[in-house]
């Protein structure tokens, strides 16, 4: 048994025949339970019927000049946990591989390998009952030249000389996020999903700079693309701002972003800009609790917690004691609160804006859940399409500027008085104005960066 099995090294060059990759070195990985190979710009897709996945590979390590595109048919989608503890779902594919004389079919999850030290990890499921592992060795099978490697991917295509650019955020399974790394890729830029919790900084006055899992720098980029979640606003700021100090551009600054999440300072920010909002109060002590409800012109009134997000820390109070209840029950975790007048006639429905560099692309109207007052889709709120007002469209576009937001989802409530403001959001999320609109909003983002740097070559 043991003589029909290949001896391989704990690094190893290998090639996939039905992919077109000639060679590629691998970290063989006896630990690893499965195999994983570098892709980019993954997406599936329907042939003969069947599932399958189309993605492109840069084969070489340090190199993201030469691309491979691949197809092969999709076996399964499936969670798998790295050796930092992330958790990521990922495509598995299944094809040929060829090592040395012999050749088998083995499966494989595609996932950015960027910033690991190989592009192929082969896994103890590929390898078992074929191979036997010495770690003390390598390329047992021999490995090529640099002359070799130009002259296997001489005819591989150049990787086209789009921007690169990073979506930083948590989840990349999260609809916007993956909608805008799909817009970039569609629009010819190199996109790269950097989770905010793997990223760290080295602070330094001449050479600052942030580093990803694994230790790869990531100072190369064009353009970053913050999509902070609130419970993560200070660290994911702090690294927006880290990249503002390496020259990168955010499509939306660190200033802007935190000073979108406080809700106080942006509702004041919003007044000092001549933009209407409902009546609004603010206290820190139970002592004031009646006074603050007669200035909002009594009940029915709303309850908001100032760290609050997506419809969260907002409460209807509809008697007078009801909202005596709530404010001091909020006032006694020491929690900060704003205290709004509550827009009846608005009826559980607002506006959502939607802001990018200046215009108003889209909006749609969001309406409660029956028995509900919070319109938020997250809550289950329904997205119907609304043709705004001219009146509207101003609020929005001056909300947005006084934030200093190039992209802003803007909520307005339509009262007695006119159009109000309730709130600018500056990681808005796509799939309710997308799906109810039909409009590539993630592509919009993407033509705001690209106007940035057309704009810069122009100067």
């Amino acid at each position: 048994m043991l003589q029909n099995k290949v001896i391989l090294g704990s690094e190893e060059w290998c090639s996939f025949p039905d992919l077109n990759i000639p060679t590629i070195k691998a970290r063989v990985d006896s630990g690893a339970k499965t195999s994983a190979l570098h892709a980019i710009n993954i997406a599936p897709f329907i042939k003969n019927d069947s599932n399958w996945v189309k993605f492109d590979i840069n084969p070489i390590q340090n190199n993201n000049k030469t691309v491979i595109h691949c197809e092969a048919p999709l076996v399964d989608k499936r969670i798998v946990k790295s050796s930092s503890g992330y958790r990521e779902q990922r495509y598995v594919i299944q094809t040929l591989l060829k090592i040395g004389d012999d050749t088998w079919n083995i499966e494989m999850t595609l996932t950015n390998r960027d910033s690991m030290g190989f592009r192929m990890l082969l896994g103890r499921e590929a390898m078992s009952g074929r191979v036997l592992v010495d770690p003390e060795q390598k390329y047992l099978l021999g490995q090529p030249s640099a002359d070799n490697l130009k002259e296997l991917y001489k005819n591989a295509e150049k990787a086209s000389s789009g921007l690169r650019i990073g979506v930083l955020a948590s989840n990349p399974e999260l609809y916007s996020n993956k909608r805008i790394m799909e817009a970039g890729e569609m629009r010819g830029h190199e996109m790269h999903f950097l989770n905010i919790k793997e990223c760290y900084m080295k602070l330094d006055a001449k050479t600052p700079e942030i580093h990803y899992r694994g230790g790869k720098i990531l100072n190369q980029f064009d353009a970053i693309i913050p999509r902070i979640r609130p419970s993560i606003t200070f660290y994911g700021c702090a690294l927006t701002r880290q990249f503002e100090a390496l020259k990168v551009f955010c499509l939306n600054s660190s200033t802007a972003i935190t000073q979108s999440r406080d809700k106080l300072f942006s509702l004041q920010l919003l007044l000092n800009n001549g933009v209407d909002i409902p009546t609004t109060g603010f206290a820190n002590s139970p002592l004031d609790t009646n006074d603050l409800i007669k200035m909002v012109g009594g009940p029915p009134l709303i309850v908001k917690l100032l760290e609050g997000t997506q419809g969260k820390g907002v409460v209807l109070a509809e008697t007078k004691k009801a909202a005596e209840s709530v404010i001091n029950a909020f006032k006694s975790l020491n929690a900060n609160i704003l205290v709004q007048e509550f827009i009846k006639e608005a009826n559980g429905k607002d506006i959502r804006c939607f802001v990018i560099d200046g215009k108003v692309v889209a909006a749609i109207q969001r309406e409660a859940m029956p028995g509900e007052f919070r319109a938020n889709i997250h809550l289950g709120g329904t997205a119907s399409i609304i043709k705004v007002t001219s009146e509207e469209k101003r609020i929005a576009i001056k909300a947005a500027k006084a934030m200093d937001l190039k992209v802003a989802g803007v909520d307005i409530i339509r009262s007695s008085k006119g159009p109000l403001l309730l709130e600018v959001n500056s990681s808005p999320g796509l799939e309710g104005i997308e799906g109810a609109t039909n409009k590539d909003i993630a592509g919009e983002m993407i033509k705001a960066i690209e106007k940035n740097f057309k704009s810069k070559a122009v100067v």
